[in-house]
């Protein structure tokens, strides 16, 4: 489909809408070859179609949505790759501070406080997941007999624990989590921001 006229108001066109969503399947393929996660591939994929609901006045005249589309997916896997090299060198220096004995003692305790508070708010049993793996130091296996459940699903429960928990940190820190902030000042509640 390509857009035959002049798509001024910021509503989306219900015929450019359509389209997108029939090409699904096609577009979260091309995500997965480049980023090699379904799970990120979705994630980039929503966001993209957020983006694109409001952004369907950019189109021109003539042009195809599908195309558009692939265009703004190409930089979404740009973005993705350009966060994760950041946060990347945030955990290398995180790792550098931790060789500092001293550093790494109070490092570590405003740290866990913060990432306390915010588990805190998580389901019982991600939490509970994340206390005893991430902090008590269980393996996986164990925690999973320990559940009564097999080690497969002990593995996708603190996986989803970890994502939970990531997205509470994003939320209550912002930009401080994306970029490695650890000078952190967020709000006691855990569900706040700066």
């Amino acid at each position: 489909m390509t857009v035959s006229g002049s798509n001024s108001d910021a509503r989306p066109d219900a015929a450019v809408v359509q389209v997108l969503v029939e090409n699904h399947r096609a577009f979260l393929r091309f995500l997965e070859k480049r980023v090699r996660s379904r799970e990120a591939a979705e994630d980039i994929l929503q966001d993209a179609f957020g983006r694109a609901l409001g952004k369907v006045g950019s189109l021109r005249r003539g042009e195809s949505v599908v195309a558009w589309f692939y265009r703004m997916l190409r930089n979404a896997v740009v973005d993705h790759y350009r966060r994760s090299a950041s946060r990347d060198r945030a955990v290398e220096g995180f790792a550098r501070e931790l060789e500092d004995p001293a550093e790494a003692s109070e490092t570590r305790h405003e740290v866990c406080a913060c990432v306390g508070r915010l588990a805190a708010t998580l389901k019982a049993e991600y939490a509970d997941a994340l206390r005893r793996i991430e902090v008590e130091g269980a393996a996986v296996k164990e925690y999973a007999e320990s559940k009564g459940m097999s080690a497969g699903n002990a593995a996708v429960r603190v996986h989803r624990a970890r994502e939970a928990l990531r997205r509470q940190v994003v939320r209550s820190c912002g930009t401080c989590a994306e970029h490695g902030c650890l000078d952190c000042h967020c709000a006691p509640s855990g569900t706040g921001g700066r």
